[in-house]
């Protein structure tokens, strides 16, 4: 979901002297979800009707959104029903833990927040916010190459070691200017992204009418218009453009560099070679995200990737590929222990989680569940995204008779119909 080009949108406003400094007082005291019905939601679903009615209609729909007919988007989701459960009875369940590890770090629930682009839209200094989050819960975030906030800006809101998504540009003395802000970060992994070398048609963001830079049509004001505290939010923070390529790419300096640099950024001769020289070049933990055939799972291994993210972009490339939850055992199948699987995609409850892991998958990732929260209510809204999952999968994981996330595996499946 990380993906731009002209049809991305970025809002900008005249950065009044007054809000300069205030962003992260600001966020603080508009996200503890006093008011805001947090409490009362109860499921991701909750969290995505709460989103709807407080997120610019564009914004919403750029991150629930698939390409073309959405087939691939839907079975994302649809296909974790087919997964059933064995239900174990009179088995010890006290003290039970979903303590696990992702690539060498320990983690308090094998989910980690995917990279998602345009998150500070979805709430004024939404990456910040969903990354503090993160933190505090004790799992991983990965901020994405087409973030609002920047490198820099999630490493001062943070104490901890995050993530970053990279997308291999053709201007590679840029990915490297990345790679090298990355590790001045501290960043503790890089997750290189794969299957945008082309950018599929998404039909909302087209009829919405997204674009860089802006057209500021009368839908557009209206939309901002009847969500006031989302506007008075991006008021209140100086971030609002693409702040880890303005200033950072060669000739980027505005809106309208941006969208022609972004236009022409995307390589559709990224080879196999090209991933083995960021292998080469960043040096430390690799996660390979958008493999969705046990084929490329194999040149992954070749390459010495840590580990793969088995992904179809969530739905917003190739429709018509099957689900990512689908190709999982496939995938794995193919390479065995020699690469760490992962999973993204379609995730929406911890039963999802507790079916991804009894299936192969060692941690998965989840990008909307939490958008849903950072939209619904800033910080506080990623948190409570957090909490529904964790006491899902952790009464799912005692209903089915286990209580160590790390034991959980095929003898907790019942019938997988795919």
């Amino acid at each position: 979901m990380g993906e731009l080009k002209a049809e991305t949108f970025t809002l900008t406003y005249r950065d009044r002297a007054t809000y300069e400094d205030i962003g992260a007082s600001r966020a603080r005291g508009s996200n503890r979800g006093k008011g805001m019905g947090l409490n009362n939601a109860l499921t991701i679903d909750d969290l995505k009707k709460m989103a709807r009615r407080r997120v610019p209609k564009m914004f919403f729909d750029y991150a629930d959104s698939g390409s073309l007919t959405e087939s691939t988007y839907q079975a994302n989701e649809n296909d974790y029903a087919k997964i059933l459960l064995r239900q174990r009875i009179a088995r010890p369940l006290s003290n039970r833990s979903l303590k696990s590890q992702m690539v060498g770090q320990d983690v308090a629930m094998p989910i980690a927040l995917a990279p998602t682009g345009l998150t500070g839209m979805q709430h004024a200094d939404g990456e910040m916010l969903a990354a503090k989050a993160a933190e505090d819960f004790g799992v991983p975030f990965t901020l994405s190459t087409m973030s609002i906030c920047s490198i820099e800006d999630i490493k001062s809101a943070t104490s901890k070691p995050f993530w970053f998504q990279l997308y291999l540009m053709r201007d590679h003395d840029f990915s490297k200017n990345l790679m090298d802000r990355a590790k001045a970060a501290g960043v503790s992994a890089l997750v290189l992204t794969l299957d945008l070398q082309v950018l599929a048609q998404r039909h909302k963001d087209l009829r919405n009418g997204l674009s860089a830079p802006p057209k500021f049509t009368p839908k557009h004001i209206y939309q901002m218009m009847v969500r006031p505290l989302w506007c008075m939010q991006m008021l209140g923070t100086r971030r609002h453009t693409f702040r880890n390529i303005v200033g950072h790419a060669k000739g980027v300096d505005d809106l309208g560099s941006l969208s022609a640099w972004t236009a022409e950024q995307f390589d559709p001769e990224l080879s196999w070679d090209d991933v083995q020289w960021i292998k080469d070049y960043w040096g430390g933990t690799l996660i390979i995200k958008g493999i969705n055939d046990p084929e490329d799972a194999k040149l992954a291994v070749d390459t010495g990737a840590d580990a793969i993210i088995v992904s179809n972009h969530g739905g917003r490339q190739l429709d018509g590929s099957p689900s990512s939850i689908r190709m999982l055992p496939r995938v794995m199948d193919a390479v065995g222990d020699k690469i760490e699987g992962h999973v993204d995609g379609g995730i929406r409850t911890g039963i999802d989680v507790m079916r991804a892991r009894a299936l192969g998958a060692k941690a998965t990732h989840v990008g909307r569940p939490f958008l849903y929260g950072l939209g619904a209510g800033g910080q506080a809204g990623v948190t409570r995204s957090l909490e529904i999952l964790r006491d899902e999968l952790d009464k799912t994981m005692a209903l089915c008779g286990e209580r160590d996330i790390e034991n959980v595996g095929p003898d907790n499946l019942f019938e997988v119909g795919f």
